[in-house]
Parts: structure tokens; sequence; C-alpha cells
């Protein structure tokens, strides 16, 4: 549970680093801004996966960048379900869905593999 809301914590930084970084995002409030990081988590499990597969032979032919555009999409559906999130254009949304997936690969560093704070250290040579 506790690695479910971490999760939900660092998307919702993403997002309110994505609103203070790029014009055109603008979130209203904490709890507007967890209750969209909550609904793209979710949109995220569940349309997402449906639009990368119904859309594969043209990211295939764009050579993955269509995946852009599917997270910017993911986001733009958000803000348009989220009363006090809004996304005012497509540029905003891509630069955003950006903002929010480094956000979101920087965070999985430190939460391991069952949810936990884990520190990954690197270690050179022999193994212990």
């Amino acid at each position: 549970m506790a690695g479910i809301i971490l999760r939900i914590l660092i998307v919702a930084l993403g997002l309110w680093l994505a609103s203070a970084i790029v014009p055109g995002i603008v979130v209203t409030g904490p709890w507007t801004l967890l209750g969209a990081a909550l609904l793209l988590g979710i949109v995220n499990a569940v349309v997402r996966p449906l639009l990368v597969m119904l859309t594969l032979p043209f990211t295939i032919v764009t050579l993955g960048f269509f995946l852009l555009v599917i997270n910017a999409a993911m986001l733009g559906l958000v803000a348009w379900l989220v009363e006090g999130f809004a996304i005012t254009g497509f540029w905003p949304a891509l630069f955003g869905s950006i903002i929010v997936g480094l956000t979101g690969w920087l965070g999985s560093f430190f939460i391991g593999p069952r949810g936990r704070i884990e520190v990954v250290y690197l270690r050179h040579g022999r193994r212990p």
C-alpha cells in the first residue's frame, strides 16, 4: 500500500513540475493534483495499453515516437476528466507528458519491485 501511495506522490510531483514549467498546464490545488495523479495511473493502466495495441503499426513505423503522442493523449484525457486540471493544447500536453514520464522514471530508481523505498548502490569489482 505504501508503494502505491509513493507512486501517486511521484506522479503528482511530475504533474506539479509540468504545471510549473510548461505554460498551458494549470492545476488549481493540491487535491486536484493528487486526484489527477491517481486518475493518470488508472488511465495508464487501463486505456493506454489498449491504445498502444491499436496503434502498434504506426508506432513501429515512427520508431516508437508515436508513444509520445499516446502519452500526451492520456494526459489530455485526465485533464478533460478532472475539474481544476487544464491543458490548453497538444504541445503543452506533449511537453507535460515528457516531464511526468521523466519524473516517474527517476522516481522508479528509489522504488523497488515490491513497492518499497530502496537505494541501489552500484558496486565495482567482486560481488559480496
